[in-house]
């Protein structure tokens, strides 16, 4: 959809909530679109494509909020919407912190062009090609006996947002994705393993058949796993598994868990957290980033954090009634969906490089694990305790041994970010993204 059209679509139902009612309104407005298929030795299994034009309305009267969604967008729909919305508002129980932005940290337009996407939907057949081409390469490498299934994808979104009280903006972008699971065997039984790659530009996209040997080679290296027995040791996470603990510390900086109070981190602001060569970093205009966004989700003008600067933690991820409830103000990482006010979270989160390669980190740690692989990770959120089931290679004297399996880690990661060391071999797949990591000590459970 055009601007233009939308403009009038959410100008007409914020005008319909004002009529029934609203103080104050906001009103979202997202249109996607998604188109993937599936291929299996050789081939297409499953074609599918969607289409969707989704609609929130927001309604606040007084200290009173309430949000309602649709796809129906008629000018008959929409007054409906909006007076089931203020009557809902009026009976829902008090907020004393809902409420849209100050005005006078909305953004202004002309907004940043972040260049979110090429917007080249791929047909059919290019997608059974791309798909095709990944697994060939994966069957290709020697060990690789079958397929779990390869997979090739494109999507789309658009959103826009307007508040009564004078913005209206638009965000998007698209994202191309290939990716393949295979299986190896050899006489002490089948291992599996995959790779994938996932960009907002299709010429940004790792090449189909280099991530089919990618995912083959790594399967086969799996092969004739050992177990290991219970120990305390170093444990590497490669740059693929890394991001899994940054995720860990958005989730426990995020508005709404320092809010409620049930987050290890609560009272750790302006503290040392990690070592002091550490930095991450939380920017929403990186060009092409997969969670850039030239404005937050209630239209703050937003900027880049430091939140991990030198080691010390700075900030939380807030939204405007986190920051009221928490006596601050918002950081303009407020996100927003057609469904319930706004949440709140990181962009584009990234732990900087260390200086030290992936093979230093090994020669450091001397003997330890490497996790490859991993699953059914477990956290305490109020305590910081950590486990999670995993695979990978035990190394000695800062080489590859062997292969092993059936392994759980444990910890807790305010000691695990005190201690943690960053190799220099960031690859970005995402919104979310570190290099290699050393945790000097964590507990392995094996046989």
């Amino acid at each position: 959809m055009q601007n233009n059209e939308v403009e009038s679509i959410l100008s007409a139902l914020l005008a319909d909530a004002k009529a029934a009612g609203a103080e104050a309104a906001d009103a979202v407005f997202v249109n996607s679109v998604s188109h993937g298929v599936s291929w299996r030795m050789g081939k297409l299994e499953d074609v599918e494509r969607s289409e969707a034009a989704d609609l929130g309305l927001r309604v606040l009267i007084g200290k009173r909020q309430a949000s309602v969604s649709t796809t129906d967008h008629s000018r008959a729909g929409l007054k409906e919407l909006a007076e089931r919305c203020a009557a809902m508002a009026k009976a829902a129980p008090e907020d004393p912190y809902c409420g849209l932005a100050p005005a006078e940290r909305l953004a202004a337009a002309p907004f940043m062009d972040l260049d979110l996407g090429d917007y080249a939907e791929p047909s059919t057949e290019a997608l059974e090609a791309r798909a095709a081409e990944c697994e060939d390469a994966a069957l290709a490498v020697e060990g690789v006996i079958n397929s779990s299934g390869a997979g090739a994808s494109y999507g789309e979104g658009r959103k826009w947002l307007m508040t009564s009280h004078g913005f209206f903006g638009a965000s998007g972008g698209s994202n191309h994705s290939v990716s393949v699971s295979v299986l190896a065997q050899d006489a002490n039984g089948m291992e599996r393993d995959y790779d994938y790659d996932s960009k907002t530009h299709l010429d940004d996209l790792k090449n189909a058949a280099a991530i089919g040997r990618s995912a083959g080679e790594r399967t086969v290296r799996r092969l004739s796993p050992q177990k290991l027995t219970s120990r305390t040791a170093p444990v590497v996470f490669d740059n693929r598994l890394s991001r899994s603990l940054l995720s860990h510390l958005a989730g426990a900086v995020n508005g709404a868990a320092i809010a409620r109070g049930v987050s290890f981190l609560k009272d750790k602001i302006g503290e040392q957290i990690f070592s002091k060569t550490i930095n991450v970093v939380d920017d929403p205009h990186v060009k092409r980033g997969a969670g850039s966004r030239p404005f937050d989700g209630e239209g703050v003008a937003n900027a880049a954090i430091n939140l991990i600067d030198n080691g010390v933690l700075t900030a939380w991820f807030l939204n405007n009634a986190q920051a009221r409830q928490l006596g601050l103000e918002t950081n303009a990482r407020a996100s927003r969906g057609v469904g319930g006010a706004p949440g709140s979270g990181s962009t584009n989160l990234t732990l900087q490089n260390g200086n030290a390669s992936f093979e230093d980190l090994l020669t450091q740690a001397k003997d330890g694990l490497l996790v490859t692989d991993m699953f059914g990770p477990q956290v305490n959120p109020n305590t910081g305790d950590y486990s999670v089931g995993c695979s990978g290679f035990w190394f000695e004297n800062g080489a590859i041994a062997r292969p092993v399996s059936e392994i759980t880690i444990a910890g807790n990661l305010i000691e695990m970010f005190a201690g943690l060391i960053p190799a220099n071999d960031i690859v970005f797949r995402g919104a979310t993204n570190a290099p290699s990591v050393l945790i000097p000590a964590m507990t392995i459970a094996g046989n």
